[in-house]
């Protein structure tokens, strides 16, 4: 009985031994294969678009499953999306969150989850939570693009009205492009009148409306500076029936600028309406956030902390001839 006893457990333990060599050797692709969650606010705008191309193409080019998770400008969608994943039991997120504190909720949830996070261009309110995050130099950026703006006001040699097309404040993209551009106007109280702020959300509606207000109200602005590329056509909308939409040299040009880098605001200065843009290094920024999240799934950091810079730099018309290919919008075009 023992002798029986004895062989019949010597067969189950070769039993387990190959149904184990067979699971290892059965498809370890599938079982190695990393899985991330790129959850994204809105394709609304051609900086996104080229943001969710290079992050999506890539990751898969190599072999990272992706799961798309589009909140259409709404941050507890995105809340929710994220908590799937982590039930799902993703190996990694990068969000682009629609604003600093739903950002800080979401970072918090993949900490208490043990899932690495990367913040992709929009960062959290604060550093109080470990995430991956690379954002441009917005205040810097916005900075230098106005600096030329003035530049070519001291030129007319009067005082110029200024505007600006504030972003939406819950986001401190927005937040340090309205601070960039203010430092410009403060250092020269010599050249600029009083400021008309002008509120956009981040909506197309929003802007034109706000802006055709402001210009009725103040048909002498001068100088016109959007905090995002994409509002440009709004801008147009409200400028061309008053006669404002002029080359540069011509009589009644509106001095204009903004920031992002898009290949309108690239056409725009080619043609010699736009003065300067602001751009932030969109296949920078794309490879510098994988590259931390793909690092920190295949060390096993669970809470990652590294906050990448971009510095980006402003366009203008001074420097066109030998920057233009640096700026995104430009390459995107060139490619089509």
């Amino acid at each position: 009985m023992m002798r029986v006893f004895m062989k019949l457990i010597g067969m189950a333990l070769m039993s387990i031994m190959a149904l184990s060599a067979a699971q290892c050797s059965k498809n370890p692709a599938d079982d190695a294969q990393i899985t991330i969650c790129f959850a994204f606010q809105t394709l609304e705008t051609e900086f996104w678009v080229g943001a969710h191309k290079a992050i999506t193409e890539t990751l898969r080019a190599k072999g990272i499953k992706v799961i798309e998770r589009n909140a259409n400008e709404d941050a507890n969608r995105q809340l929710e999306q994220i908590r799937t994943a982590i039930v799902q039991g993703v190996d990694g997120i990068i969000i682009v969150p629609q604003d600093g504190e739903s950002a800080l909720t979401i970072v918090g949830h993949a900490n208490e989850a043990g899932i690495p996070i990367a913040v992709f261009n929009r960062p959290p309110a604060d550093r109080s939570k470990p995430a991956l995050v690379v954002v441009a130099n917005n205040e810097k950026i916005a900075e230098d693009a106005v600096a030329h703006m003035a530049e070519q006001a001291r030129k007319l040699g009067h005082r110029v009205t200024p505007l600006i097309v504030v972003g939406d404040l819950g986001d401190s993209n927005a937040v340090a492009r309205r601070r960039g551009f203010m430092s410009v106007i403060k250092r020269n109280p010599d050249l600029f009148n009083e400021v008309i702020e002008v509120p956009s959300k981040w909506d197309a509606a929003t802007t034109l409306a706000n802006f055709e207000a402001a210009m009725q109200a103040h048909p002498e602005v001068g100088f016109v500076f959007t905090s995002s590329d994409f509002l440009y056509p709004q801008i147009r909308a409200v400028l061309e029936p008053m006669g404002k939409w002029k080359k540069i040299g011509e009589k009644g040009h509106v001095i204009l600028g903004g920031l992002d880098g898009d290949s309108r605001a690239y056409r725009w200065m080619k043609d010699g309406y736009v003065d300067a843009t602001g751009v932030q290094d969109l296949f920078f920024e794309a490879d510098a956030i994988m590259d931390a999240l793909l690092e920190a799934i295949e060390t096993g950091q669970k809470q990652p902390e590294r906050w990448i810079d971009d510095p980006g730099f402003a366009l203008t018309q001074d420097n066109m001839a030998e920057r233009e290919m640096d700026m995104w919008g430009c390459r995107l075009l060139k490619e089509r």
